[in-house]
């Protein structure tokens, strides 16, 4: 990874719209330049380390070009965006999905962070101990929404967008993916074409594609009620202080963290049955 990368300037600069959170993402040529935050370098050294274990399905790290920006390789491919569109609720892509984050975690497992490592997350967030499922801490990337989520041919074929990679627990991480993608919420909230899952079902498909454990099984479902919990109080700390996340929590979020979380106190015997 170098400090400069010798693609630089605003010439040819495609804006790329992002989740919303992070401002002035652009697409230059295969490259892409995203604003670098504190724990832009230690994303870097993540995201290296990921191609040195040979999982290829996440940017390259470049460097910084001489605007301070950083560089990453361009991911080809479709991002849906919600409400999810029907095609992306066949079981295909939740088992396809499974795969490709079992893929990442097996890459990551051992990897020790610098020293000085900063990891980021959302303002005024408040934190926890992961739940333990058995398994040593890994790296993982903490936030599968469908932004973040490229597919190739109708599946699953890579992940951008490691903001919010920091230590934890296989399991929290599958809680995260299982919580956009199973989903781990009310009717409500779902797109059209996501309402009338047979939801325990898909979280089972979901496990046996992973592989997940016996203890992750066990856990999964407290695991989830936990991180769903943390979502709503962390939201409407970040309301509070950043007007971007006040958006979201005025435009929806305020009322569907708890809704997520009474249905998932009603739904979850089912679920950890199934499992």
């Amino acid at each position: 990874m170098t400090d400069q990368n010798p693609d630089v300037g605003q010439a040819g600069e495609q804006p790329l719209i992002g989740d919303g959170v992070t401002q002035a993402i652009v697409r230059v040529g295969d490259t892409v330049r995203r604003p670098a935050r504190p724990f832009t370098r230690t994303v870097h050294a993540y995201l290296a380390h990921l191609h040195t274990a040979g999982f290829s399905d996440a940017p390259i790290p470049l460097g910084f070009d001489d605007q301070g920006r950083e560089v990453l390789s361009f991911v080809p491919g479709d991002v849906p965006r919600e409400p999810l569109p029907p095609h992306t609720s066949v079981e295909e892509v939740l088992i396809e999905l499974a795969r490709l984050v079992r893929r990442l975690h097996d890459a990551a497992d051992g990897w020790t962070p610098p020293g000085d490592a900063q990891w980021g997350g959302t303002p005024g967030a408040w934190n926890r101990d992961s739940t333990s499922d058995g398994e040593p801490l890994v790296v993982g990337h903490r936030d599968y929404c469908p932004g973040n989520v490229v597919f190739r041919d109708g599946l699953p074929a890579a992940l951008i967008d490691f903001d919010l990679a920091k230590p934890t627990t296989r399991i929290d991480d599958l809680a995260n993916a299982l919580y956009y993608w199973a989903p781990l919420l009310h009717p409500k909230d779902r797109a059209p074409s996501f309402v009338g899952l047979d939801i325990p079902h898909r979280v089972a498909l979901f496990a046996d594609a992973y592989g997940m454990t016996p203890t992750q099984r066990r856990v999964l479902v407290p695991a989830a009620a936990a991180m769903i919990h943390r979502f709503h109080v962390n939201m409407n700390a970040a309301a509070a202080i950043d007007p971007v996340f006040k958006r979201m929590w005025d435009e929806g979020v305020k009322d569907r963290l708890p809704r997520a979380e009474a249905w998932l106190r009603d739904q979850g015997p089912a679920i950890a049955a199934r499992l």
